[in-house]
């Protein structure tokens, strides 16, 4: 993957490229929305631990592709109150710590109204690329 930030726009306001290329015959995965829910089927109250789940979940699906967190290539975030982007950004950061900024993903965030339970604070899907 290229990372694309001109310098002629303002620069990312976190820990994201502005684009991403990728290269002619790579593998493409594109996760479902992931939401707060553990496993166990709890759902934490605090927005940070409800991307880690997210994040975990997104992880567990890109080794089923033999990817990882280094494989992918955009992030789209949701969430339910300007409130809980902070959580959301630390657990990406942390999703993410092991990338070089060169080859950080591009990124979208969204506030939404809700989701179809009212605990859910906060959803993230990926797109994921590699050889």
């Amino acid at each position: 993957m290229r990372s694309l930030t001109p310098t002629s726009i303002a620069p990312p306001f976190a820990r994201y490229v502005h684009g991403v290329e990728i290269p002619a015959g790579h593998r493409l995965v594109r996760t479902s929305g992931q939401l707060g829910l553990a496993g166990d089927g709890s759902v934490p109250a605090d927005p940070f631990e409800q991307a880690q789940i997210c994040f975990a979940n997104i992880a567990a699906i890109l080794a089923e592709a033999g990817m990882s967190a280094k494989s992918v290539c955009h992030v789209t975030a949701y969430v339910t109150d300007r409130a809980h982007m902070q959580g959301y950004m630390k657990a990406r950061d942390l999703f993410l710590a092991d990338l070089a900024e060169d080859t950080l993903p591009s990124s979208t965030l969204l506030i939404v109204s809700g989701f179809t339970r009212p605990e859910f604070k906060v959803e993230v899907e990926v797109w994921a690329t590699a050889p």
